[in-house]
């Protein structure tokens, strides 16, 4: 099933929990170059005690300086880690840019309509749209609690008059009406309004 947020995807590959910012690597290989007002001075003025004494990083961000003194073993135990958490997040990226999601993005609520507005599409993209609404369905909508189609149209057409819990029977019966819809309907200029206005007066579905 889709996860629903990047929040939880990392939670759940544990790479919060391995502590891979690169703030957090910074503090578990070195400490930070710190700076102290000196009153005589007038000025903020950095520790000299460890120049030349350790590497130094210094963060683009904000500028602050790092002292690294982390043996070269822990060094390549995070470049494994990171290298393990950039294959994951490829990974992701394929699965988010994969089959209907390429389209649709992924379905993250649990009670939707979508709805239908083929215009005058010709009849290879119309037959294009019914493939890659089929597809949804069976690979996404299968994954959630409640849905239904409805088609702009001069008339409304549903294919069920509320949302329906999803099953593998419903699934594929959705996928029927889908292909049995006529290449042309009439259509009003306002029929896309009404269909949406339609589909959110389901009060099951998820805003």
């Amino acid at each position: 099933q889709s996860l629903v947020s990047s929040s939880k995807w990392l939670q759940r590959y544990g790479l919060k929990r391995n502590k891979l910012s690169l703030s957090q690597i910074l503090s578990q290989i070195g400490f930070q170059h710190r700076k102290d007002y000196v009153t005589t001075l007038g000025k903020p003025v950095a520790s000299r005690y460890a120049d030349g004494l350790f590497p130094q990083y210094k963060r683009a961000q904000d500028g602050s300086v790092y002292n690294l003194t982390a043996k070269k073993e822990l060094i390549l135990h995070f470049v494994d880690c990171l290298m393990g958490a950039i294959e994951l997040y490829k990974q992701r990226m394929e699965w988010l840019t994969s089959d209907s999601r390429q389209i649709f993005g992924v379905i993250q609520e649990q009670c939707i309509v979508i709805v239908l507005d083929f215009g005058t599409a010709a009849p290879p993209e119309f037959d294009l749209c019914r493939d890659a609404l089929s597809m949804v369905l069976v690979e996404q909508v299968i994954q959630i609690a409640r849905f239904n189609l409805i088609r702009a149209a001069q008339g409304l057409m549903k294919w069920q008059q509320k949302c329906t819990p999803v099953s593998e029977h419903a699934v594929k019966s959705a996928v029927m009406w889908l292909w049995k819809l006529d290449h042309m309907t009439a259509v009003s200029h306002t029929s896309s309004a009404e269909a949406l206005l339609e589909a959110m007066g389901d009060e099951a579905v998820s805003l």
